[in-house]
C-alpha cells in the first residue's frame, strides 16, 4: 500500500520510516550478506543490520502501544528516543553497532526541541549532519570507503539543499547512492571483489525508507558493483584506497595485530606473544576445551600447553586478524568507557563503542576474547555479551579473500557465565549467553547456529529446560539446509566434556557419538542459594539455605557453601572418577575453589581437577565428574 507522503517529522513519521526501513533491509538482506567482503568476510552484514533495525522498530511500536487506541500519539521525542534505544540494545556486529549510533545521532537532534510535535526539513538536516558525526567518533580508527562515507556523503547532500523534509530525504539519499557506489575505489578489498560496501548498502537502503516514508515514492535501487573511482586519501587510506593504518570494515579498522585463531594451539596477541591455553586439551588436539587451569574472572585464560612457533606463525600469516568478535551492553559512566576504549583499542581492532547516559553497545574483534570482556568488568557492567569465533582461516577479509565457504563443522552451546562464554569461544565454539532468569528463545540459538557458518552444527543446550527449545533451533535450522545433532548435555560441565574431544576431521556422526558419551559420562552438580521456602527431595529448606543439586536433584541442604560443596563433591566421588571440573561463580566465596581442590588432592589421589571462573552465572559453583 503505498504512503501517504508527510511534510513534516513526527511521531507517526518514525514510525513509518522504521517499519519501512525494516521491509527494505528485509528485502536486501541477502544480497548484503552476500557483498559482505570487508574485513570479515562472514556473511553476515545484512542480518546484523536487519536485526538491529528491527529492535529499533519493537521499541518505537512498544510507545505508540503505551499510548492506546485513543487519538493522543507519543511525542516526537519520545518515538525517536525509543528507536535510538532499542537500536543499541539490539545491535548486532559492526554495521548494526554503527548503525544504532548513526539513529541516536539524529535523535539528539529530532529530540531538542523536547515539545515539539514536528520537525521541519531543516532540523532533518542537522539531524543527518549528527548522526553523521556521531558515528565517526565512535569509530576508534574510521577509514573512507565505508559506511561512514556513505553517511558523511548523505549529510553533505542535505546540507545542500533547500526545502521540506521529503526534499532533504531525497538529497540524502542520492548522496548516499553516488557515494556508495565510489567505494570499491578506496578500499582495494572492495575493488578487488568487484562489490560496494556492505554497510554502505545497507544504509543506503534505510535512506531510501526514509524518502518513502516522507514522499510515498519508492526511490531506484542503490548500485552493488561499483561505477566510479574514489581517491580515498583521509582517515588512513592513501590515494589507492589502501590502508597505510589500519583498514576496517563499516568503518573500522581491520587492525594488523593478525594472530592465530583460537584452536590452532594457542593465540597469538599483537606483539607477537602467546597466550596460552587457547585451544588444546591434554592430548594436544587442537580446537579443544584446553585442560589447564583458569585464573581470573570473566573468562580469563592462562593454560599450560605452549604452542609451537612454526605453526603459530602460520596461522597468524592466515587469519591476518584477530579470531573472535565480542560485543556487549554495558552500563558505565563516561570516565570508565574513555579507559575501556584505550584498553580495547590495544587489545584488538574493528572497536565501535556507541551510547552514552550510563548505557553503551561495545564492539571489538580480539584474540583474547576473555580479556575483552574483563575490561568490560572492570569498566562497569557488562551483559547480553556475545562472542563470535571467526573460524580458522577466514577471520579477516581486509587481506583479499572473496567470501568465506561454509566451514564443515561447528559447535554451538548455550553458556550460563560470561567466562564460560570465552572458554567455550577459544576453543572454537559459538556460545550463547543464557543470562540468570533470562534463558534463550529458539531464534537466538538460530540465529547463532547461523552465524557458526558451517555446513554441519553439533548443538549442545547444557540444560534439561531448554532441551525443547534447542529442538525447535535444530528443526529450523534443518530446513535451511544445515545439518544439525542435538545432544541432549543438561549442564555445562557436560558441555565442556564434550567439547573437549570434539574432532571436526572424523566422521559427523562419530564425533557426534564421541561427543555424546563423553556428555553422558560426566555425572555434573551445581551449589546454589534458596530463593524461598519449599519441599525438595533432600528435605525442607528455607530461603537463604545452601542447596547442592546432583543431576538436576537436591541431595544437600546447608548452611556453609564450602562445606555443602565439599558434601557434594564426596558423594559424587563414591561412584569413582577421574576428572572434577570446577566452574566457580562470581558469588561464591574465593576459598571455595582451593579447598576443594586440596580435598580431592588429598582424599582422591587418582583424580585430577580443573578449575574454570564462570563469572556471573546463578550457580555459585557448578561440579562435573568424568
Amino acid at each position: 500500500m503505498p504512503q501517504v507522503p508527510q511534510t513534516f517529522f513526527d511521531a507517526l513519521a518514525v514510525r513509518t520510516w522504521c517499519g519501512l526501513a525494516l521491509r527494505a533491509l528485509g528485502r536486501a538482506r541477502e544480497e548484503i550478506d552476500a557483498i559482505n567482503v570487508y574485513p570479515v568476510a562472514d556473511g553476515d552484514t545484512g542480518t546484523n543490520l536487519y536485526l538491529t533495525l528491527e529492535s529499533a522498530t519493537t521499541a518505537v511500536e512498544a510507545v505508540f502501544a503505551g499510548h492506546g487506541t485513543g487519538c493522543a500519539e507519543p511525542s516526537l521525542a519520545d518515538a525517536v528516543r525509543a528507536m535510538a534505544h532499542g537500536a543499541l540494545i539490539g545491535a548486532r556486529g559492526n554495521s548494526g553497532t554503527i548503525l544504532a549510533q548513526l539513529l541516536r545521532g539524529m535523535a539528539q537532534v529530532l529530540a531538542e526541541p523536547g515539545d515539539a510535535a514536528r520537525i521541519d526539513g531543516p532540523g532533518l538536516r542537522l539531524a543527518l549532519r549528527r548522526a553523521a558525526d556521531s558515528a565517526r567518533q565512535a569509530v576508534a580508527h574510521p577509514v573512507e570507503g565505508t559506511v561512514l562515507t556513505v553517511a558523511s556523503a548523505a549529510a553533505e547532500a542535505a546540507e545542500g539543499t533547500e526545502g521540506d523534509c521529503g526534499t532533504v530525504a531525497r538529497a540524502a539519499y542520492e548522496g548516499a547512492r553516488t557515494a556508495l557506489a565510489a567505494t570499491p575505489g578506496q578500499l582495494a578489498v572492495l575493488e578487488r571483489a568487484g562489490v560496494v560496501d556492505a554497510g554502505g548498502r545497507g544504509l543506503v537502503a534505510v535512506l531510501g525508507a526514509l524518502v518513502e516514508a516522507f514522499t510515498g515514492e519508492t526511490p531506484r535501487e542503490a548500485p552493488l558493483r561499483g561505477t566510479a573511482r574514489g581517491r580515498g586519501v583521509a582517515d588512513g587510506t592513501d590515494s589507492g584506497g589502501r590502508g597505510r593504518g589500519r583498514g576496517a570494515a563499516d568503518g573500522t579498522d581491520s587492525g594488523g595485530r593478525g594472530a592465530a585463531a583460537a584452536g590452532s594451539g594457542g593465540d597469538v596477541d599483537g606483539r607477537g606473544q602467546v597466550a596460552a591455553g587457547a585451544g588444546r586439551h591434554a592430548d594436544g588436539e587442537a580446537g579443544s576445551v584446553p585442560r589447564a587451569r583458569v585464573e581470573g574472572t570473566a573468562g580469563s585464560v592462562s593454560g599450560t600447553a605452549p604452542c609451537e612457533a612454526d605453526p603459530c606463525a602460520a596461522d597468524a600469516a592466515d587469519t591476518g586478524g584477530p579470531a573472535f568478535e565480542v560485543i556487549y551492553l554495558l552500563e558505565a559512566d563516561d570516565a570508565a568507557v574513555a579507559r575501556l576504549r584505550a584498553r580495547l583499542d590495544a587489545l584488538g581492532d574493528s572497536l565501535v563503542v556507541v551510547g552514552g547516559d550510563g548505557l553503551w553497545n561495545v564492539h571489538v574483534h580480539v584474540d583474547d576474547a576473555g580479556a575483552a570482556v574483563e575490561a568490560g568488568v572492570e569498566a562497569g557492567r557488562p551483559y547480553r555479551i556475545r562472542i563470535t569465533h571467526f573460524g580458522l582461516g577466514d577471520a579477516h577479509a581486509g587481506r583479499g579473500r572473496a567470501p568465506r565457504e561454509r566451514v564443515q563443522r561447528a559447535v554451538v552451546a548455550v553458556v550460563p557465565g560470561e567466562g564460560l562464554a570465552g572458554l567455550y569461544a577459544e576453543a572454537g565454539a559459538t556460545p550463547v549467553l543464557a543470562r540468570p532468569g533470562e534463558p534463550p528463545a529458539s531464534g537466538e540459538l538460530v540465529q547463532a547456529v547461523r552465524r557458526a557458518h558451517a555446513r554441519e552444527v553439533v548443538l549442545l543446550p547444557n540444560d534439561a529446560e531448554l532441551r525443547h527449545t534447542a529442538a525447535a533451533a535444530a528443526e529450523q535450522a534443518r530446513t535451511e539446509g544445515i545439518r544439525v545433532a542435538l545432544i541432549p548435555t543438561r549442564s555445562a560441565v557436560q558441555g565442556i566434556a564434550a567439547l573437549a574431544v570434539h574432532e571436526p576431521g572424523r566422521r559427523f556422526d562419530e564425533d557426534v557419538v564421541q561427543m555424546t558419551s563423553a556428555a553422558g559420562a560426566t555425572r555434573h552438580a551445581e551449589v546454589v542459594v534458596a530463593e524461598h521456602r519449599s519441599w525438595t527431595t533432600a528435605g525442607i529448606c528455607q530461603a537463604g539455605d545452601v542447596l547442592g543439586l546432583i543431576d538436576g536433584d537436591v541431595a544437600v541442604i546447608g548452611a556453609d557453601v564450602t562445606a555443602t560443596a565439599r558434601t557434594v563433591l564426596d558423594r559424587m566421588l563414591q561412584a569413582g572418577g577421574e576428572l572434577v571440573t570446577l566452574v566457580v561463580g562470581d558469588e561464591a566465596p574465593e576459598t571455595t575453589a582451593a579447598h576443594l581442590e586440596a580435598r580431592v588432592r588429598e582424599s582422591y589421589l587418582a583424580v585430577d581437577t580443573v578449575v574454570y571462573r564462570g563469572g556471573r552465572q546463578g550457580a555459585l559453583l557448578l561440579i562435573g565428574v568424568e
